[in-house]
């Protein structure tokens, strides 16, 4: 019977996602092996001196380190790369497409790969959307150890696209509740908010996007007047407006282009 050789997988960053990521995998029965040049690698891994010393031999790099240090990383290591680079940095749809194209002109197999959700808590079980030449192969080699892979057919930078999409609303929203609540401790009243908040979220259901929607562009011109008012309380409260003050404008170019 043929013995079972274990992925070899090289992770490259030891941040939050790339430590998590590292340290199931390591569980899961691959050989890790990585690179930091500020963190040491998590227990079960080894550490290398560089990333082409990490991608060496490995049948899968991991790029977790950040979308400013991704193009560094990529030719940092592909001297050492024979295996498939998956770049799962939050960066732009142009950066992976740039990533996918300086790994091809070196033969190296490249795959656009997103999470899709926080990593703490989940780990390697925290979904994945992937894209590019390479990204049946990532979803291929990943699977088994126990991740959570969809693929999707298309170039590099389609996965990343989707990511970026999905964030607009739910940064956006994060940061729109931050900013509410902030200004509602200044007034003394974040009890009373957040209990509305709660309230409206609790109550959403599947018709609260086209309410939203529709909501907006019918009655732009008021809700601009709302959010000036809004922005300027803001500023009285000592609480700075920017995510008020966005939404003003974005009423205004609604509310100017319908008229």
């Amino acid at each position: 019977m043929a013995q079972h050789v274990p992925v070899t997988v090289a992770v490259l960053g030891f941040g939050e996602a790339g430590s998590a990521i590292a340290l199931d995998l390591v569980a899961a029965g691959a050989v890790v092996r990585g690179y930091d040049p500020a963190v040491p690698a998590p227990a079960g891994v080894t550490d290398t001196a560089d990333e082409a010393a990490a991608a060496t031999g490995a049948d899968l790099v991991l790029s977790v380190n950040s979308s400013k240090a991704a193009l560094d990383a990529l030719r940092a290591g592909l001297h050492g790369c024979t295996g498939i680079w998956a770049d799962l940095n939050t960066a732009s749809p142009a950066l992976k497409r740039e990533l996918a194209a300086v790994a091809a002109e070196a033969g190296v197999p490249f795959a656009d790969v997103s999470i899709m959700a926080p990593v703490p808590g989940r780990g390697l079980r925290t979904p994945l959307l992937t894209s590019g030449a390479a990204a049946a192969q990532v979803a291929e080699l990943l699977r088994p150890l126990g991740a959570s892979v969809d693929v999707l057919e298309g170039e590099a930078g389609l996965a990343a696209e989707r990511k970026l999409l999905r964030s607009v609303f739910f940064k956006g929203w994060a940061a729109a509740v931050v900013e509410a609540l902030q200004a509602a401790r200044a007034a003394g009243l974040e009890d009373w908010l957040r209990a509305n908040i709660t309230e409206e979220l609790t109550r959403a259901d599947a018709s609260t996007v086209d309410r939203l929607v529709e909501g907006t562009h019918q009655h732009a011109v008021r809700r601009a007047d709302e959010m000036a008012a809004a922005t300027e309380m803001l500023r009285e409260l000592g609480v700075t407006p920017a995510m008020a003050a966005a939404s003003r404008d974005l009423l205004t170019r609604l509310a100017q282009r319908s008229s």
